[in-house]
């Protein structure tokens, strides 16, 4: 990445960090006593279901102030429900044997080929060297966006982050060499805020688009199957949701623009820099000409099923043997494995991907997946999210679509804030299908409402490893990001409310 490895990226204010260490002793205790505390008091439950609200409960805290790492508790969660009787090894373990564990495994590997040999890189240069990008601060800060959201779509949303942090970064220095002398090397210009912010709330919008964008996704759309009965494709899944990430995707530029106005808004010099380097990253190498052929045939087979259903009906044969024989697990496993057997350099026997390489991928997010699917199901087959979901649905008079959708929304909003998207998922949903059920509401819509608000959490360092990062690099003061994620928030859940409302129908 030349022009952009020695970015000034700073370390996180020392306020964070005592913060962060408090946050996690407060944690390390509360969670075993506040659950010795349920347990003591939780006697009118049934024994499964009474041991198992403690470990819940501990697991929540845990989660929440994070004195260990989040997927060792969820793992930690699980063998202390084996532990507790809540139900025998076999059954609380069961959940990695899902399909949906290779679907994400599949695809990280997919992912973790396009990030080794720069197809990442290569496409955010491709789409700030459209016309006119360039020449307004206005349409770099939403073209970064753009850039977050697709490939958070199809890569981890902090891999895009990650990924685009240093490329904002040298953008960011050939625009200061072109703002008024008074303004250059200000590490806290609102243009730098608004172009940070973009990139990891563009990143957390654009994740909602495939089921593979976010870990939420994915173990939301499993318990909408299991408990549910509705299955979601992948097709159908995005088809569903591009108008609302769309929708969000507009919301969220006017916000971040009008909320960090750029001090300027034309610029004559960054087409250079950028035309630069894009042009240093050559032609595709026949690695990367491989990885988009992998890449290419996992999104065919994806979406393939759903498109022979339209045309030829759900229930056809044809679509039929599809959705039997290549389930997106399967084909994310089969494009996977086309990686290590498309070479890059046959008499040396070097393909696009090696195993060292592979291996490297985010197993912490795939054990925090399998572990989510567990706890919920453990919630559902014991009956305690349904004694959960009735008495909350009598006692805050949640009996309508409307109020039960705007409450998924929110719940999995402030939750996802103070804990990652995939563990709000794992608490609201398992408890919200009984709520809904309870209340003579289908539960689908407030179910898919949750998903979706789980994404969000805009307003902390904290919330998302993508703020996180970009909060690092000392260009977004907290005051800002708290501004900027709270206006989002409410939006947001206003926009999940309102557009899945508007499909329902």
């Amino acid at each position: 990445m030349t022009g952009v490895q020695a970015s000034p990226v700073l370390a996180p204010p020392s306020g964070t960090d005592r913060f962060d260490r408090g946050r996690r002793t407060v944690g390390l205790i509360a969670g075993p006593v506040v659950a010795l505390a349920v347990y003591a008091n939780a006697g009118a439950l049934a024994p499964a279901q009474r041991s198992l609200a403690a470990v819940m409960v501990f697991v929540v805290i845990f989660w929440a102030t994070e004195p260990i790492p989040i997927p060792v508790t969820a793992l930690l969660g699980l063998a202390l429900a084996s532990v507790a009787g809540v139900a025998p090894p076999p059954e609380v373990f069961g959940a990695f044997s899902s399909p949906v564990i290779f679907l994400f495994i599949g695809s990280f590997i997919i992912a973790r080929a396009m990030t080794i040999h720069g197809l990442d890189r290569r496409f955010a240069f491709r789409v700030l060297s459209l016309p006119g990008v360039a020449q307004s601060t206005y349409r770099i800060v939403v073209a970064f966006g753009v850039c977050a959201a697709l490939l958070s779509s199809v890569i981890s949303n902090t891999a895009a982050v990650a990924m685009l942090l240093p490329i904002a970064v040298g953008v960011l220095r050939a625009i200061s060499e072109l703002l008024p002398a008074n303004l250059r090397g200000g590490p806290r210009l609102r243009l730098g805020t608004a172009l940070m912010l973009m990139t990891a709330y563009g990143a957390s919008v654009g994740g909602l688009l495939t089921p593979i964008g976010s870990p939420a996704n994915l173990i939301g759309r499993e318990f909408i199957a299991e408990l549910t009965g509705v299955e979601i494709s992948f097709f159908g899944w995005m088809l569903m949701t591009l108008p609302i990430v769309v929708a969000m995707f507009a919301v969220l530029s006017v916000v971040l623009l009008l909320l960090n106005r750029p001090e300027v808004r034309r610029l004559e010099g960054a087409t250079e820099y950028i035309r630069g380097e894009r042009s240093a990253l050559g032609p595709l190498t026949r690695a990367e000409r491989n990885t988009l052929l992998a890449f290419a045939v996992a999104v065919t087979l994806w979406v393939l099923p759903g498109i022979v259903g339209l045309l030829v009906g759900e229930s056809s044969s044809v679509a039929t043997l599809l959705g039997e024989r290549a389930d997106e697990g399967t084909v994310a496993i089969l494009a996977a494995a086309l990686l290590f057997l498309l070479p890059v350099d046959w008499p040396q026997r070097r393909f696009t991907l090696s195993w060292e390489q592979a291996v490297r991928i985010d197993w912490g997010t795939v054990l925090l997946f399998g572990s989510g699917i567990a706890l919920g199901t453990l919630l559902s087959d014991t009956g305690l999210a349904g004694r959960l979901g009735g008495s909350l649905a009598t006692s805050l008079g949640m009996t309508s679509l409307i109020t039960l959708t705007a409450s998924a929304a929110l719940a999995a909003v402030l939750l996802s804030e103070t804990t990652s998207n995939t563990a709000a998922v794992g608490i609201v949903v398992p408890i919200l299908i009984p709520v809904a059920q309870a209340a003579g509401v289908d539960p689908l819509i407030p179910a898919l409402a949750a998903v979706f608000g789980a994404s969000y959490g805009f307003m902390l360092p904290v919330s998302t490893p993508p703020n996180a990062i970009v909060y690092a690099s000392g260009m977004v003061p907290i005051t800002r990001m708290l501004r900027s994620g709270a206006a989002f928030d409410v939006a947001g859940v206003l926009l999940i409310t309102a557009g899945l409302l508007l499909l329902g129908r």
